[in-house]
């Protein structure tokens, strides 16, 4: 399956789920150690946050070559 849920559906109900979004890349901004990642799909905008400390260095890195319109998807695992 391509993606679990839309962007801009996750709620809190969604915190304890294992989710994979897809979309294009609206906005990065890079703070060094913290990198921010909008990605939006027909439904909505959904923020994307890789920190250098929890997010394993290959996504972390990859995060870091991110540009306007590429295409992504994510995953986050449930606990």
């Amino acid at each position: 399956m391509l993606r679990t849920h839309h962007c801009g559906e996750l709620r809190e109900i969604h915190q304890d789920q294992s989710i994979t979004l897809a979309g294009w890349v609206q906005k990065v901004r890079n703070k060094g150690f913290l990198v921010w990642v909008d990605i939006r799909d027909r439904y909505g905008i959904t923020q994307l946050i890789f920190d250098e400390e929890r997010t394993p260095a290959d996504v972390f890195k990859k995060s870091l070559e991110l540009g306007r319109e590429d295409v992504i998807r994510s995953f986050r695992k449930s606990h």
